[in-house]
């Protein structure tokens, strides 16, 4: 075991700095297509809750395909399939719009059932005491159903923030492609590699924390209601 830890010693000063830039492109990887997923995820949403066959119909099919093909496919699909369109993008960019359209369509049933979870009532007085379609939803929907709704928002912001290790595959420079390209370097995979799954729970524990802290204030919340 401490030899093991040993070669740590020997050879951080050189691993670290790419490590450190590759952990943060990680965060932002994770941010960018988190926000580009909930963006998704509310217009799809809404959009299974409109009245409009076409719109209904068109959002429902997007959410079972981004539920039911492989992240990675969609990630291929973006980065070498619209290449023969003269559609170009850098791996980063990439990346985080794969994983977003991804993850958007789950989002969207998240956002669904939180909506739907509010009782039928509370939009019938809102609209009964003179408030508009509009007014009911921002003011008494969805400040409920967003107390519904964050303890699974976070735990999809954790699902993404590991499920950004596959965009290694097309190259972005995360922290996944960055231990692998060290791991050939140095012939040292075993510790690349723990190094790296190290430093991914490290970022997704203090959110599990944060989690578990959001789910226990909300049950509090509700039963106090």
């Amino acid at each position: 075991m401490i030899e093991f830890l040993a070669v740590y010693g020997e050879n951080w000063t050189s691993w670290w700095p790419q490590i450190a830039a590759a952990t943060w492109n990680t965060v932002l990887l994770t941010i960018f297509s988190f926000a580009l997923a909930v963006a998704i995820g509310i217009l799809l949403a809404l959009g299974k809750l409109s009245r409009f066959r076409m719109v209904h119909g068109f959002c429902t099919a997007y959410v079972e395909v981004a539920r039911g093909v492989p992240a990675l496919a969609i990630l291929f699909l973006i980065y070498f399939g619209l290449v023969p369109l003269g559609i170009v993008l850098d791996a980063f960019v990439a990346g985080f719009v794969g994983l977003g359209m991804s993850a958007g369509g789950y989002i969207a049933e998240v956002f669904r059932a939180g909506i739907q979870a509010v009782h039928k009532g509370q939009r019938e007085a809102a609209l009964a005491v003179g408030m508009t379609p509009y007014m009911s939803f921002r003011y008494i929907i969805l400040p409920q159903a967003v107390r519904i709704i964050l303890p699974p928002m976070l735990n999809m912001l954790i699902i993404l923030l590991k499920d950004t290790s596959i965009c290694s595959l097309i190259s972005t420079p995360e922290l996944m492609l960055r231990a692998k390209d060290l791991a050939m370097m140095s012939f040292l995979p075993m510790h690349l590699f723990v190094l790296a799954g190290v430093i991914y729970f490290l970022m997704a524990w203090p959110l599990s924390l944060v989690t578990r802290r959001v789910e226990a204030r909300m049950r509090r919340g509700l039963h106090g209601t």
